[in-house]
């Protein structure tokens, strides 16, 4: 087992750290990720049955994905930088934002979701899996 993942938002008041490794690394060029990342896509770390600690009290909004599921988004509240998303349905489930990580080297893509809303200035890096919505098998 690697050493954990840890990370936090800009100033530091909202803080993780998580024991396991990522089931899934990849960029999303879905609209809401375009709009939360303030760019052409946002960049996850996905974790299944991982053991979290969370430090700080995040604020959160929830959204509706393409495929009907509900996406908690937690940030800080003091300086709104995006953190982790959780899924009221799937509680095993966690992801953080790549950007987050206090080691952003550890994250390594390796497909990119949502393309058929990706823009022409933010293409697909070479050797990434592209899908052009959610993969669903």
């Amino acid at each position: 087992m690697s050493d954990p993942f840890t990370g936090g938002c800009a100033c530091g008041a909202v803080r993780y750290s998580i024991v396991g490794e990522p089931m899934v690394q990849a960029d999303c060029q879905c609209r809401t990720c375009q709009r939360v990342s303030g760019t052409g896509h946002g960049s996850y770390l996905t974790f299944k049955d991982a053991t979290v600690t969370l430090q700080g009290e995040a604020r959160r909004w929830e959204a509706v994905g393409d495929l009907g599921t509900v996406k908690s988004h937690a940030f800080c509240p003091t300086c709104g930088a995006p953190v982790y998303l959780a899924f009221p349905a799937m509680a095993d489930l966690f992801t953080i934002h790549a950007a987050s990580l206090d080691d952003p080297k550890r994250y390594a893509p390796a497909m990119t979701f949502f393309t058929a809303s990706g823009f022409a200035w933010d293409q697909v890096p070479s050797g990434h899996q592209a899908f052009e919505g959610m993969p669903t098998g």
